[in-house]
Formats: C-alpha cells, structure tokens, sequence
C-alpha cells in the first residue's frame, strides 16, 4: 500500500491509503521523488480545468523507476522526468503535427492518476531520462519548463528584442530564463520586491512592479510580451506595454470560462499579434536537457518543501505570499 493525495470531489482534497500500481505493458513502475504543486492543480481543486475525480493530482513529477512492465527495457533505477500529456497519435490534429491539441489527449494528474503518491505507473515512451546526479528535486521543473519552452518558441525571439514578462511565478522565473538565454534584453513585472531581486540574480536587465513602472521604463513598449501570470488585469495590460508591430504571448491559465477586455481596434491599428501557448509539445527533452545542464537554475525557485498530507491543504488554498514553487516530497 501507499499514501496518495486524490481530488474526490469538487473541492474536496484527502491523503489516502491505496494500492500501489502494478505497470501494465509499455509502463514503468516509478517511486516519485518529487512532484510540484502547479497553479492548475488549484483550478482543478476549485473545478475552473477539467478533471475526473477520484484521481491522484500531480502533473509535474520526477522519480526513480523501480518495476517495468513487459516490453519495456528501461533500466531499473534509472531517474526520469514525466511528460504528463499522452496524445493518440491517430486524431486530425496528431496527423497535423498538432500534438499539443490532441482531441484524446490524456492528462497524468488530471485524468489518469499523477504523481503526488510515492509511487505512479507511467507509460515508458513518457518518461524522459535524467542524470543519475542530478539533484532529486529539480527534476519535477521539467514538465513547466518544456511548457515555457513551447510559449518561448511561439514568441519566436531574436537577439537584442525587448521582452517582458508580466508575472514572477514559476513560469514567469523561467520563462525570463529562456529569453536572456536568447540574447534579448529582459523586463519582469512583478509587485513583489523579494520577486524582482530573485529576478535580477536570475539574468532580468529591468523590473518593474506595476503597468506604469514598466512604461516609465520603456515608453515604446516590448517586442514581446511574455503574460504569465494567469490574472485578468495582467492580459489585459499585456497589449498595452507591447510595442506596435510586436506580440503578446499568453501562457497563464486563467479559469474556464472568465473573460477579459480586448480593444481589436488597438491590435489591428498596431498590429499586435495576440498569440496563445498550451502545454508542451515534443519540448519535455529539451527541458530535461536545459536543467541538467544547469542552463537554466531551478533551485532558487523552491519556496518550501511539503509532505503528501500537507499537499493537500496547499492545493486547498492560495499560494503563499511571495511563493515560488511548492515541491511535494511523498518520501519524505
């Protein structure tokens, strides 16, 4: 038997005590070393993403395989990093190349039991290998690495730019990593100070904590606006502090049905390009390549480290102010 954190209900979070799964065919048995709590998981928690409870939560997780199940040769022992999303392959949009839109997709951690358990049966041909040394915790980044990847790669960013990112969570942290990486020049805009000094040591050239900070700034505004916080009044904003001819990328989450004010006039009269990001399509090794390298620094961005009872109550409620990420740790 083993402990998992289920959402079984609308609003309705418990750590139970439940089997531990055996790996069917083509799945790997895998002892979760650590998982982190995603923004989504609060949607999901609140019914604002769509889910099937009862299901085991936790769709960013990394861990050590310890089973296999028949036909699968990936050595016991070896640490991976879990791609949560497992598209058809056979749907219009696979044939497309769009994997990311896949009309079947199943979602570890939303639809299918994730990774805040200590143990979880994973498909093999989704779990990407990390180093033996790399540091237990880091590997659960990848998943919202490979989705910041995916947003960076649409913002298509060219050396010198002006980019700014609106948000100083997790994704706006890396998400500011990926475009100094691509030469441009960085902005984040954040109204907590502890989030713009880790900002700064994390490569941002500027900060700033409010619309009106920012344009002081740079009154013309950024090529591209990275908006990652997944907040009404931050999208809104984006098109605003977006140069004319430049683009906003849209990679915050905002709940299911909540609607923002957009001036089309403005976006066409500047041509603004107004472009969304959803999940991670074929970024999840990439991300794992770019961590394990240390290009891109994950541990400064660990608030605190919770068990799988206290997981729960973290989901049930905001983060904390100033918080980064949570990582939950099932071992202990």
């Amino acid at each position: 038997m083993m402990r998992a954190t289920r959402l079984v209900g609308h609003r309705l979070m418990s750590c139970d005590t439940v089997a531990i799964p055996d790996p069917h065919p083509g799945e790997v048995l895998i002892k979760v070393e650590a998982a982190g709590v995603c923004g989504t998981d609060r949607h999901l928690f609140a019914g604002e993403f769509p889910s099937k409870p009862p299901v085991t939560l936790g769709h960013e997780f990394s861990g050590i395989v310890v089973a296999c199940g028949e036909g699968v040769t990936l050595p016991i022992g070896t640490r991976v990093t879990c791609d949560p999303n497992l598209w058809c392959g056979t749907c219009d949009q696979c044939r497309r190349g769009r994997v990311n839109l896949c009309s079947h997709n199943v979602a570890t951690g939303l639809q299918r039991d994730g990774g805040f358990a200590e143990y979880c049966a994973f498909p093999a041909h989704k779990a990407h290998v990390l180093p033996a040394d790399l540091h237990p915790h880091h590997g659960a980044f990848c998943d919202p690495l490979a989705c910041t990847i995916h947003g960076i790669d649409i913002a298509d960013l060219r050396a010198g730019e002006r980019v700014m990112v609106l948000g100083g969570g997790v994704i706006g942290m890396l998400a500011l990593q990926l475009a100094v990486l691509a030469g441009a020049e960085v902005m984040l805009v954040t109204r907590q100070q502890a989030k713009r000094d880790l900002a700064h040591s994390l490569g941002a050239h500027q900060t700033a904590a409010t619309e009106a900070d920012a344009r002081a700034i740079w009154p013309d505004g950024a090529d591209a606006v990275i908006e990652c916080a997944g907040v009404g009044d931050t999208v809104e904003m984006a098109p605003r502090l977006t140069r004319s001819g430049g683009r906003v990328v849209i990679l915050g989450v905002l709940p299911a049905g909540q609607k923002v004010s957009i001036e089309p006039f403005d976006l066409l009269f500047r041509e603004v390009q107004f472009l969304s990001s959803f999940i991670n399509p074929f970024t999840q090794d990439r991300a794992a390549a770019m961590i394990a390298s240390g290009k891109v620094k994950v541990a400064p961005l660990i608030s605190r480290v919770l068990t799988l009872e206290q997981a729960a109550e973290a989901i049930a409620n905001s983060a904390l102010p100033g918080e980064i990420r949570a990582i939950v740790l099932p071992h202990g």
